[in-house]
């Protein structure tokens, strides 16, 4: 058996599982090892301080794999928002042919890149978003359910409804994003109507990820209840691991008067985010996690668990198939 979906035959992958392309994670180092091992591998755009920063990283990718990657173009709220144009323009220059998209008012970003061919990802958290992603002229939809770290929208639409909802109304094929870390819930989302799912979670305790063992070991160790859903008082709800300053954050939330973001701004600021992964202490700054933490049991290099999860989901579609051997599929509907 092997995987033959909309996914795999676009992309041009041999598993459909695509890398979260997670905000000082998603390096050369591990997107490379993800598309050796016959998954997406996925780079940070705004990982990397400049377009031309950007450049060198694709480069460094390129140097490591012959295999199909992509890159990851985040579009943030900010009153200084880097030079997405710049960020895309690099992109096209360097042969990149996939692009996951993400945040608000992608439009003239897609539109740029779908100029140069490129296949756009589209991250959506709700069908209305997703509907107006396909305007757009994406390729597919990631479907993120409320498991998933980071920004999980403000509707808390688990995946079991929202990839049953994109299988009625969606007419692009979309991935299941949020909550995935093993082989069954790959069988699941196929299930589902999807067609591969995203990793974020999962790959962020790997051999190749380059953050701090301690964290990693974090992770092993942590259960489905140690995330938390920070900055909901300002509609940019957010799920990180629970620590000491999460705490702090939902105190404000629930007790301040002004209702400023200026209030929690030091504690959510990347930075800090960026010493955990660097110097190993969990409870430093905020860092984004999703619920699968409560599925990981070990730290393999990405080879092993995409093998362990495309033969784990292969056997489970075997199994149900098997539940089934005493006559025809379609005599019994």
């Amino acid at each position: 058996m092997s995987f033959n979906t909309a996914l795999t035959r676009k992309l041009g992958i041999a598993v459909p599982i695509i890398q979260g392309g997670m905000q000082l994670v998603a390096y050369a180092e591990l997107a490379s090892a993800v598309s050796n091992a016959g998954g997406l591998g996925i780079l940070s755009a705004l990982t990397q301080s400049t377009p031309d920063d950007l450049r060198k990283e694709i480069r460094k990718c390129q140097s490591m794999t012959n295999k199909p990657f992509g890159v990851n173009l985040t579009l943030l709220p900010s009153l200084n928002p880097p030079d997405y144009a710049a960020y895309a323009r690099v992109i096209t220059e360097e042969g990149v042919k996939i692009v996951e998209t993400a945040g608000h008012n992608p439009g003239p970003i897609i539109a740029q890149l779908k100029k140069a061919n490129i296949i756009i990802l589209h991250k959506c958290t709700t069908i209305r978003q997703a509907k107006s992603a396909i305007k757009l002229g994406v390729d597919f939809l990631s479907i993120d359910g409320f498991e998933c770290a980071g920004h999980v929208g403000e509707h808390d639409l688990t995946n079991f409804i929202l990839l049953g909802r994109a299988r009625q109304e969606l007419k692009v094929p979309f991935i299941a994003s949020g909550g995935f870390a093993e082989g069954r819930g790959l069988a699941a989302a196929l299930a589902l109507g999807a067609e591969g799912i995203n990793m974020g979670t999962r790959f962020l305790c790997t051999v190749e990820a380059p953050i701090h063992q301690k964290i990693k070991e974090a992770i092993v160790h942590a259960q489905e209840t140690d995330t938390t859903l920070v900055m909901r008082r300002w509609r940019n709800t957010s799920r990180y691991f629970a620590n000491t300053v999460t705490e702090a954050v939902l105190r404000i939330e629930k007790e301040s008067s002004s209702g400023e973001f200026s209030e929690v701004a030091p504690f959510v600021n990347g930075q800090r985010g960026r010493q955990v992964f660097l110097d190993g202490d969990i409870n430093h700054g905020v860092w984004m996690v999703g619920q699968a933490v409560g599925l990981i049991q070990d730290i393999p290099t990405c080879e092993e668990l995409v093998r362990r999860v495309e033969q784990e989901s292969l056997l489970t579609i075997e199994g149900i198939h098997k539940l089934y051997h005493d006559r025809p599929l379609q005599t019994r509907l």
